[in-house]
């Protein structure tokens, strides 16, 4: 653990929900949610005007409509939020060469490559605050939070201290005052399983684990987790800042504006994928073990499947073979709007190569082409453009209409205009490329 409160854990307030409150004028302090719209769907953020009805990420979809029925409900934009992210995390790398992003919205920055003066309280929360204004002004208006600590862990729980866009500074030495009254799920870890044993164990709060022995944690979650969680009930945290993480995947995946309901359609874009997949391993000279597909479904259900195989492989043909028949496992009669596969359990060697074998014919890849059919699929919150009326988003379809509202970010709330689902002059918006997409 450090001396000084020099890392930063930077976390974008309901990130997801705000670019669409940004985005869209008309839902600017409304209750909005993001995620799977179906029956089946999951919630992915929330806006805080619906948390206070009590919607948080992870709920079904179905409960979030049952306690917070006016909220607008949408599907995601990943190419808003990847904008968002791609300039926040470009603003972090320019004041440090130690950024460690955990996700879209989060991250930690290490501050003794920020080439401050110096890292007393005062001169890191004036670096902090003035960096706020700075995420607020490149995103156009979104806030984060931040927290300062002497750890990754200090600085990842101060952050979560004062929200939404909050800044919480924890003085060196004041890091065990501020956890020992704090529940142990704010641990990283303490799961709902783990919560239960040490609940049956009488240990609720960080200031009663932290009166427990190692032996005694270890007894209770084993030695590894109980190991960890002795440390960190104690605020000891030694894990640096780490800018570049050694891949641990290689993957390829596509969305489609279509849904897709033909199989074969959907088999031959995984192997296309697994051809891309097994260039990019031999490029690399790596190979893998576990071949993973990844299915996102109409109502925005993400599913994986995945296979290990008995020894690492670079081969087309096995991922793509292996890609296949996890696909066959799946119900996707619903229509399909993301498809992916990846391989992961990484090494340097192809068995094969040690034993002389010869190598099994490649599949050839085929020549696949998404069919554009005449029933478009209209997601409610996608961007859309119409030859008249201009830029919008879906407000909602069904029975052959869909329904837009014509504004933008730098627009006024805007008017609402309905057309036949098949009118032509109605499109899909299609983003710029971000600057590093350009290739």
């Amino acid at each position: 653990m450090r001396t000084q409160a020099s890392v930063m854990h930077l976390d974008l307030d309901a990130f997801f929900a705000a670019v669409e409150q940004r985005d869209k004028p008309s839902l600017r302090g409304k209750p909005v949610v993001v995620g799977g719209v179906g029956g089946r769907g999951v919630v992915a953020t929330a806006s805080y005007e619906a948390r206070v009805h009590g919607v948080r990420s992870a709920m079904s979809t179905r409960e979030a409509r049952s306690r917070c029925p006016h909220a607008a409900f949408l599907s995601g934009r990943f190419h808003a939020y990847r904008e968002a992210s791609h300039a926040v995390m470009s603003l972090l790398r320019s004041v440090s060469p130690l950024v460690e992003p955990l996700s879209l919205d989060e991250a930690f920055v290490d501050l003794q490559r920020a080439g401050l003066p110096d890292l007393e309280v005062a001169t890191v929360t004036a670096f902090a605050e003035e960096l706020r204004g700075r995420v607020t002004e490149v995103t156009r208006g979104l806030t984060a939070s931040v927290g300062l600590g002497t750890s990754k862990f200090i600085a990842k729980v101060a952050s979560d201290l004062d929200k939404p866009d909050g800044l919480v500074v924890v003085a060196p030495g004041t890091e065990q005052a501020l956890l020992r009254p704090m529940s142990v799920t704010v641990i990283p870890g303490v799961g709902p399983a783990t919560t239960e044993r040490l609940r049956r164990a009488g240990i609720h709060t960080v200031a009663e684990l932290e009166a427990v022995s190692l032996d005694e944690l270890v007894r209770l979650v084993g030695r590894a987790h109980g190991t960890g969680l002795w440390s960190l009930a104690r605020a000891q945290d030694d894990r640096p800042v780490v800018a570049e993480r050694e891949a641990k995947s290689v993957s390829v995946e596509g969305t489609y504006d279509t849904d897709l309901t033909d199989r074969r359609l959907m088999e031959g874009l995984l192997t296309r994928q697994a051809g891309e997949v097994a260039a990019r391993l031999r490029k690399h000279g790596m190979s893998g073990r576990t071949i993973t597909i990844k299915v996102r479904l109409h109502d925005f259900t993400t599913l994986s499947r995945s296979s290990t195989l008995v020894s690492p492989t670079d081969s087309a043909a096995t991922v793509a073979r292996t890609a296949r028949a996890l696909l066959a496992d799946l119900d996707t009669s619903g229509g399909v709007r993301l498809l992916g596969v990846g391989v992961s359990g990484l090494a340097d060697w192809v068995q094969e190569d040690l034993f002389g074998e010869t190598e099994e014919d490649e599949e050839e890849l085929p020549a696949v082409e998404v069919p554009h059919h005449s029933r478009r699929t209209w997601s409610p919150g996608m961007d859309v453009v119409h030859a008249e009326m201009g830029r919008g988003w879906v407000w909602g379809s069904g029975r052959g209409v869909v329904t837009v509202r014509f504004e933008t970010a730098e627009t006024p709330a805007g008017p609402v205009r309905s057309y036949a689902e098949d009118d032509p002059a109605l499109t899909a918006w299609v983003p710029p490329p971000l600057p590093d997409e350009q290739d």
